[in-house]
């Protein structure tokens, strides 16, 4: 296995205009934009930019959340998001003490002015910025609704303060930096989980986000008191996913109130059970059963600001298209760890900035070599080179009578039916056969493992004798093949067969 391999699967992102489309609509956001523009004559603010009562009333209107009971809650985090981002500026008034200070014996109310907001130079780059602009814009809002969703429950703060009105920190038990790592750490898997998946809209259950996080990887069945765990993390998952949908990193479904309403009267886990107690437990769950305990998935733009987050962090985040400006070798390096669909992605990607020859002698010379990671990025070549057009025929020509590339350029030019294509040696057909089992082997997980002993088996039988002339091939990995065959193979005597194999190509190789 290569060292460099990438620590992240690769995402596909969208393109910047329509992330910069998607972040200018994001509801948070595009009230944050509107209360700026409605600033334009001045808006009394207080200490930090706080909108002051009178004016959240008025800013409330603005927004059409008059009706809405929550409409001034949702209002102030619109208008705090707008001082955060610079879409508003404010300037203080001269000679205003702070409210509630002592200057000249008088107190100010704390509900006093102490400044004046008005439109942001960063408001104009939402209209006339580039899409980078508006992208950097929205980050630096996002990072302030992420340190909201880290900070504890206001309700939880009022349980905390002392008598004499301020924070007990120790009784509160809450750490800063714990919260936000932890944060951190589920907005990766969830970046992990949603590059995995089969499909980018594709829901990530909330019990299953929650153990990803706290379950041992070791552990099969899960303690009581894991569970219990599991259950409080969801809970906290919920609250900050319902903070992190606004700002657009996040589609979520939240947890039904009507389950958790019904789970606390019984003082059950909040983790899925069944319907009822009578239930059939064969019975698997329903999509509409697990949809109860809440749903979540990184949005377009919610990927491509983790994927922001974790390169800051010093991860390595690939992209599809981070290669089409690369050589040859890095391409192939890279493509076996990609999905299927995403390696063919890359590399049309890589094959549009070249000529077919051009990229497919470029991809020929990269393929070469004895190295234990040789093997891979010959496959990755033929997979590569099947998508190059017929008129690279002349660059596959050239290497006929190589013995590491001769192989596959007589496969390429099977594929498109050209002519005066030379018989492959004998010694040839093993060396491409021991090449291609190499790199399956080294790609291998418990998922291929039944393709790789169908394609053990298949070959012997179409093979007859093949153990007593694959182990003369002239092949750095040629042993290791026959010893892997020798696990996979379900036949014991062709299993056998196979170790003795491995044990001359050992002998051989001195």
């Amino acid at each position: 296995m290569s060292a460099d391999r990438p620590t992240l699967p690769p995402v596909r992102l969208h393109s910047e205009a329509e992330l910069a489309r998607d972040a200018l609509s994001a509801p948070l956001m595009a009230r944050a934009a509107k209360l700026a523009r409605w600033a334009e004559r001045g808006v009394p603010v207080g200490v930090g930019g706080e909108i002051l009562q009178d004016a959240l009333a008025a800013a409330t209107e603005h927004l059409g959340l008059a009706d809405d009971e929550d409409g001034p809650a949702y209002t102030a985090e619109a208008w705090q998001l707008a001082v955060d981002t610079g879409l508003v500026e404010i300037e203080e008034s001269e000679g205003t003490a702070t409210p509630g200070s002592a200057e000249d014996g008088a107190e100010l109310p704390d509900d006093a002015a102490v400044g004046t907001a008005t439109p942001g130079e960063e408001l104009s780059l939402l209209t006339s910025g580039s899409p980078q602009d508006v992208l950097d814009i929205w980050l630096g809002g996002m990072e302030t609704v992420l340190a909201d969703a880290a900070a504890p429950d206001l309700a939880d703060l009022a349980d905390q303060l002392t008598e004499g009105g301020e924070l007990d920190l120790d009784a509160l038990d809450w750490n800063p930096e714990e919260e936000a790592e932890l944060l951190d750490g589920i907005l990766g898997n969830l970046y992990l989980l949603t590059a995995l998946a089969d499909r980018p809209d594709q829901d990530v259950p909330l019990p299953a986000l929650a153990a990803s996080m706290i379950v041992p990887d070791d552990m099969d069945e899960p303690t009581d008191d894991i569970l219990e765990e599991v259950s409080d993390a969801m809970m906290r998952l919920d609250d900050q996913f319902r903070v992190l949908e606004p700002i657009g990193l996040v589609a979520y479904r939240p947890v039904d109130e009507a389950l958790i309403e019904e789970l606390d009267e019984q003082g059950e886990t909040t983790l899925p059970q069944r319907p009822s107690a009578g239930s059939d437990p064969a019975e698997p769950l329903t999509d509409e059963d697990v949809s109860r305990y809440g749903l979540v998935r990184l949005t377009p733009l919610g990927v491509y600001a983790v994927r922001a987050r974790l390169l800051d962090a010093g991860v390595h985040a690939p992209a599809v298209g981070d290669l089409a400006d690369k050589g040859a070798e890095v391409l192939l390096d890279a493509l076996p760890d990609y999905p299927e669909g995403l390696a063919r992605i890359e590399s049309e990607q890589w094959l549009a900035a070249r000529t077919p020859l051009e990229a497919a002698r470029d991809l020929l010379a990269a393929a070469r070599g004895d190295d234990p990671g040789a093997p891979r990025r010959r496959l990755a070549a033929q997979q590569t080179l099947s998508l190059v057009a017929p008129e690279a025929e002349a660059g596959l020509r050239e290497v006929l009578d190589d013995r590491q590339l001769g192989g596959l350029a007589r496969v390429w030019l099977a594929e498109r039916g050209l002519p005066g294509i030379p018989e492959p040696s004998q010694d040839m057909i093993f060396w491409l056969t021991v090449d291609t089992l190499a790199a399956q082997l080294d790609s291998a997980d418990e998922d291929t493992e039944a393709e790789l002993r169908d394609l053990v088996t298949g070959l012997t039988v179409q093979h007859s004798g093949f153990f007593d002339s694959v182990w003369r091939v002239d092949h750095p990995a040629t042993a290791d093949v026959l010893e892997a065959m020798g696990r996979l193979h379900p036949d014991k005597k062709s299993a056998k067969e196979a170790r003795k194999a491995a044990f001359k190509a050992r002998s051989r190789q001195g």
